[in-house]
């Protein structure tokens, strides 16, 4: 018997990834998840929870729009409110805000109440891993294998949540970026510097980096549990 079914956005990117860790992070957790791909709006309405992949934000914006998706995507996560969970690109389609986005921008789906700047780090050649400490793994957790390839991060917390839906900081990169601006909810980390790469609000998480491209089922572990309410 299946207990929920979690999709994944499989426009373009690293959508194969991410149904792979959901599935293994699944047996780990002893649940039963049919971890689908989503290219309709009949397959979203069938998920329980959806994951929104690393890969290029401007092209799952178009594709989804030549589908016919961002309404119903929109509606899932800010009408429905639905657990959502975006990566990489997928921060960036989730957030209010982009920056530096191409000629014309891009439409957003939106959820998270931030503004995000893409391609923070630099070109894909400037990719990087880094050991992130994630405190809402869990205290002592052992670092988590963070991948960043043309990453955003959040450059603002945007005014207006409305109560109970104020964006919580999750993580941050400490030593890249020493700007916090006024307002910025503070993080568990050591000190106040640092990127932001992992937000959350009400039903929609954002994580800069990677975790499909890991081994590491921690993250997708979480989540999963989180929308069962454990």
């Amino acid at each position: 018997m299946i207990l929920i079914t979690i999709g994944v956005l499989a426009l373009q990117g690293g959508f194969v990834e991410h149904i792979n860790l959901v599935r293994r992070a699944a047996e780990q957790l002893k649940i039963h998840v049919d971890a689908i791909e989503v290219r309709t709006a009949q397959e979203l309405a069938r998920c329980d929870g959806l994951i929104i992949p690393g890969g290029e934000s401007t092209t799952i914006s178009f594709v989804a729009a030549q589908s016919r998706l961002l309404e119903p995507l929109r509606h899932y996560v800010k009408v429905q409110k639905k657990p959502v969970w975006g990566t990489c690109a997928g921060l960036i389609l989730l957030s209010d805000e982009a920056n530096a986005t191409k000629k014309g921008g891009q439409e957003l789906v939106g959820g998270l109440g931030v503004r995000v700047h893409r391609n923070h780090f630099g070109r894909q050649i400037e990719s990087f891993q880094s050991d992130l400490e994630l405190p809402f793994l869990g205290e002592g957790a052992a670092p988590f294998p963070g991948v960043f390839i043309r990453a955003p991060v959040v450059e603002e917390i945007l005014k207006g949540s409305g109560p109970g839906e104020d964006v919580q900081v999750l993580a941050k990169l400490p030593g890249r970026l020493n700007k916090i601006k006024a307002g910025v909810s503070q993080a568990n980390t050591k000190d106040d510097s640092g990127d932001i790469i992992a937000v959350k609000q009400s039903n929609v998480l954002g994580t800069s980096f990677h975790p499909e491209l890991t081994n590491d089922v921690r993250i997708h572990a979480w989540w999963l549990k989180s929308i069962l309410g454990q």
